[in-house]
């Protein structure tokens, strides 16, 4: 009698792992946004990398380098946009430096506290060599103390 269950699935995995070599692809994507806050929609970068790994099973990890930024899956609409501005500044504004303990010599406490909220990384399955989202689903780098450069690393495991 065949087992069934996840003891099945297992000795299929390991079968298909000894037929096919997982693959690993690493890339830093670099951005330089000229104000204090932005949202960037870095879908097409990440779909770019997902085609130069040649992966067409497996995983999708995007995550920001920089403490005060932030990956985030959402709807690329501009006034999602300007509401994730206006709900943020709400929850840690930028302003009066003096309110937060961290801005001593610094002024970026709110982008810190913006960036824990909005979360670091994403992770996206990969079906048949594209990014499996869901309707409307975009990726975006959340820049909140921006005026330099900073770092995203997208991640692809698979096969």
């Amino acid at each position: 009698m065949k087992r069934a269950g996840i003891d099945g699935e297992l000795g299929r995995a390991a079968h298909l792992n000894h037929a096919r070599p997982m693959k690993s692809h690493r890339q830093e994507l670099w951005f330089e946004v000229p104000t204090r806050r932005a949202f960037l929609n870095i879908t097409p970068q990440v779909e770019a990398e997902l085609r130069a790994s040649g992966i067409r099973e497996g995983l999708c990890l995007v995550n920001a380098m920089h403490i005060s930024a932030s990956v985030f899956i959402n709807d690329n609409e501009t006034g999602l946009h300007a509401d994730f501005e206006k709900w943020l500044e709400k929850l840690a504004p930028e302003k009066p430096h003096s309110q937060y303990a961290h801005n001593h010599g610094e002024d970026n406490a709110d982008a810190h506290l913006k960036r824990t909220i909005m979360g670091r990384e994403v992770v996206v399955a990969v079906t048949e060599g594209e990014l499996d989202f869901g309707p409307w689903e975009q990726i975006f780098y959340g820049e909140f103390d921006g005026l330099r450069r900073k770092r995203v690393l997208v991640k692809i495991i698979g096969e």
